[in-house]
């Protein structure tokens, strides 16, 4: 029986309700209303069991489909006009994932799934989440670090590059932003130029 067309018990358990209303809890078939966070992580979804998410739409803040199976784009969640953060950690998203447009989105963690092309996926998150200030990708192939093998060289070539193109991140993976660091990023790929920073993208395609 497939788990991704209804809402168990451990799944409500998972859910945080802030809705001020008073009421007892809510049964396993019982649908819940005015929810601001939602969780499905665990769950082994092949597919974004988009008929419970959008049933929150008006109130929806966090989503969480962490550790499942997930690799269609997320179109239907543009919907969600007050999401603001999305968790997709450890599914198997690629470089070429199709994001709604979001300009609620503050928060994106995407880590440990099979990111690769990194101008390509950075460009995607840039275009969509035009407000995000927190992004983390780590344990993914286009983000070299200590976690998948990568020198440090290409742990500093990876930030720079993404900070340079996604000027409003604060965060980035599990570290903040430093002015020197922005300040850095932008002097790097004003001075290589267009041909200078298309050759060392070329570094992050596979």
């Amino acid at each position: 029986m497939r788990s991704d067309r209804h809402v168990s018990d451990d799944r409500a358990s998972m859910v945080s309700m802030e809705t001020g209303a008073s009421a007892g809890t809510p049964g396993p078939t019982e649908l819940v209303l005015g929810l601001r966070r939602l969780s499905f992580a665990y769950q082994d979804l092949i597919e974004i069991p988009y008929d419970v998410i959008l049933e929150q739409r008006d109130t929806l803040e966090v989503l969480d489909l962490s550790y499942n199976l997930l690799e269609e784009s997320p179109a239907l969640l543009g919907e969600l006009e007050k999401l603001a953060t999305l968790i997709l950690d450890c599914n198997n998203y690629n470089s070429h994932v199709k994001f709604p447009y979001l300009p609620s989105i503050t928060t994106m963690c995407i880590n440990k799934n099979r990111i690769s092309n990194l101008p390509i996926f950075v460009e995607e998150v840039r275009r969509k989440f035009p407000n995000i200030r927190i992004l983390s990708m780590m344990n993914n192939e286009a983000a070299p670090s200590y976690f998948n093998g990568g020198s440090l060289t290409q742990y500093i070539d990876y930030r720079q590059y993404v900070i340079s193109q996604i000027p409003t991140l604060e965060v980035l993976d599990d570290t903040e932003v430093q002015r020197a660091e922005r300040l850095q990023a932008k002097k790097t790929y004003r001075r290589h130029g267009v041909r200078g920073a298309s050759m060392r993208r070329k570094e992050f395609r596979h």
